[in-house]
């Protein structure tokens, strides 16, 4: 790790603990909560444990998109888990209904996986509303209010680092989710931000890979803890390009 005086913790203070509207924001606490899951009662904050965290929410059990998207998960689950990732999924349906639809899910990728994971249920729907993933007025609608496809990666002081919602009807990509949670992991450890694209950015200059150094770094500790960086030049003269082989990290 690198501990740069003016690097991640100065960049983390400019999001705030808490929201003043109750509306969850990157940077804010997570909400708590307690729920049965396929592997039993899970306490959601004593569960994550100063490790990272991944809550991904399904609109309903036997469902398409969500069937192929458990199964992806399952895949990967190895992968995260060996970069220190906790990971669970929701949806509204109870436990007995996630059992049985995890047949199909296994099945469906011809018996080449486990579900090694906890799928939480939240029939009455409050974690969902808790995490913006349902508008309160519809949370006792009949029928089936549905709940967006959200990701969400929480760091190990439980704060939320990223979160992407999609439609019920676009599934997410798992390489995506591995790939911006190395890409949040290297920043948390080096003080740095990672490129459009990134890893695969910057090859035309010979710095493929690397990643920029946080606004907040100053150039005092930019020199003393980065002094390999590459400057890139601009016609603004600004000197907030900087580049660093993350290799060498």
């Amino acid at each position: 790790m690198t501990n740069v005086p003016s690097g991640m913790d100065a960049y983390a203070r400019m999001y705030p603990e808490m929201s003043s509207d109750g509306v969850l924001r990157l940077g804010n606490l997570v909400p708590d909560f307690t729920a049965q899951t396929t592997q039993g009662e899970l306490h959601w904050h004593e569960w994550i444990d100063g490790k990272w965290a991944i809550l991904f929410s399904h609109p309903a059990d036997f469902t398409p998109v969500c069937t192929t998207e458990i199964g992806r998960l399952a895949l990967k689950y190895k992968e995260l888990h060996s970069k220190g990732v906790q990971l669970a999924t929701l949806s509204c349906d109870p436990v007995e209904s996630h059992t049985k639809w995890l047949e199909d899910v296994v099945a469906h990728c011809e018996n080449n996986i486990t579900i090694d994971f906890p799928i939480i249920a939240d029939p009455t729907r409050e974690i969902s509303v808790k995490y913006g993933m349902l508008d309160p007025t519809i949370r006792d609608r009949e029928g089936l209010p549905l709940t967006c496809r959200a990701v969400f990666i929480i760091g190990p002081d439980k704060k939320l680092k990223l979160s992407i919602n999609y439609p019920a009807s676009v599934g997410r990509n798992m390489d995506e989710i591995t790939r911006v949670v190395d890409a949040l992991q290297l920043s948390a450890r080096h003080s740095v931000a990672t490129p459009a694209n990134w890893p695969n950015n910057h090859e035309n200059i010979g710095a493929k890979g690397w990643a920029f150094l946080l606004p907040t770094v100053t150039p005092e500790d930019a020199a003393a803890f980065f002094p390999d960086a590459k400057h890139c030049k601009v016609p603004s003269g600004v000197d907030y390009l900087r580049l660093t082989d993350t290799a060498n990290l």
